[in-house]
């Protein structure tokens, strides 16, 4: 493992798609931004029978992605891609015309010291990869403001624990008892 790759927590990732599964949310087309080793988006394969983007920059850990997806057997699901996420919208969206639809599901976990990474998700978040269905996963630090709104998407909730924050965007498909933000510990 690369020696800057932060995983995402069992905990936090548990969080995650506790609150996805809550708001109707559609595993079938994922984006896995700032994939480090692959487990959300691997999380996200494992719940359903869609398909997955990877991206991640460092070679050695597109690596570890593509093994990580061999061991759990999506390989025929998943592509791993090594660019930046601020070459993503720019690489994957001639896919989108040709074959696919938006993708329903964008995990975007970037280094919290990566100050570029706010704008690189509010990038992804205007392009073509989202559209009204899609629902985008930020984890950041707390403090990285969490914006109302990233391009098309509304801020859904939020949730706090210790120094990670989840902000999700987007619009329930089902049901949720409580849309109001989340401000508590996990």
């Amino acid at each position: 493992m690369h020696a800057e790759t932060r995983p995402t927590s069992d905990l936090i990732r548990g969080v995650i798609f506790d609150m996805l599964d809550a708001m109707g949310a559609d595993y079938d087309r994922v984006l896995d931004l700032y994939a480090g080793t692959g487990a959300l988006g691997i999380e996200a394969l494992s719940r359903g029978e869609g398909t997955a983007d990877f991206v991640e920059r460092d070679p050695s850990t597109t690596g570890l992605i593509r093994d990580n997806l061999r061991i759990c057997g999506f390989e025929e699901r998943a592509s791993v891609h090594r660019l930046t996420t601020e070459r993503a919208a720019a690489r994957l969206a001639p896919d989108l015309s040709a074959r696919d639809s938006p993708y329903t599901l964008i995990l975007a976990d970037p280094p919290y010291y990566d100050e570029g990474a706010p704008a690189a998700v509010r990038g992804i978040a205007e392009s073509a990869l989202v559209g009204p269905e899609t629902v985008l996963v930020y984890e950041h630090h707390r403090r990285v403001e969490s914006p109302e709104a990233l391009g098309p998407l509304p801020l859904y909730r939020t949730r706090r624990h210790g120094d990670t924050v989840v902000s999700i965007y987007g619009t329930p498909a089902a049901t949720d008892e409580d849309e109001e933000e989340d401000e508590d510990n996990l």
